[in-house]
């Protein structure tokens, strides 16, 4: 007998895809992972292909993975996917040095990445509207959280009580 089957981490309207080593700083991923988060896959298929940026190329053909994975092994819509979470992190870091004046030596790091890809499909409703049912990166301020919703209050009793 074989060992158990684990349970998968992600529900079941949810397909990811990583590449593990990218020899691309992570700074310069994470610029591209904030340009498709949230968006529709057609939309960022479309900012990817057309980005000016190399490392384009790179999170171009993890969406594509992840886009695949979606249809292929989960049997999501590919029309319906967007893009839940695009995340970066860092990996090893070559170092090198190179020769510098009065025999001295510079440091140059060489950082590797790994990008991380998660595409949610939308029910039918949902994508019909236009609307996500979910909304990436918004916290309580955005919600109109109680700090939110107390600063302009107290700004308008401050000038009604100086006039």
């Amino acid at each position: 007998m074989g060992k158990p089957s684990t349970k998968r981490a992600l529900p079941d309207n949810e397909a990811k895809a990583i590449d593990a080593v990218v020899r691309v700083s992570p700074q310069k991923l994470n610029l591209l992972a904030e340009l498709i988060r949230g968006k529709k896959v057609e939309s960022a298929l479309a900012d990817l292909t057309f980005s000016p940026k190399r490392a384009a190329i790179i999170v171009k053909k993890v969406l594509q993975s992840a886009i695949a994975n979606a249809e292929n092994n989960h049997g999501l819509d590919v029309d319906n996917l967007v893009v839940a979470q695009a995340f970066v992190g860092k990996r090893m870091v070559m170092k090198r040095f190179q020769a510098r004046a009065r025999g001295r030596s510079g440091r140059i790091e060489k950082p590797f990445s790994q990008v991380t890809i998660i595409v949610r499909e939308l029910d039918e409703h949902a994508a019909k509207k236009g609307r996500k049912d979910f909304q990436p990166g918004r916290g309580k301020k955005a919600q109109g959280g109680a700090k939110g919703a107390a600063k302009p209050a107290a700004k308008e009793a401050h000038t009604g009580a100086g006039a």
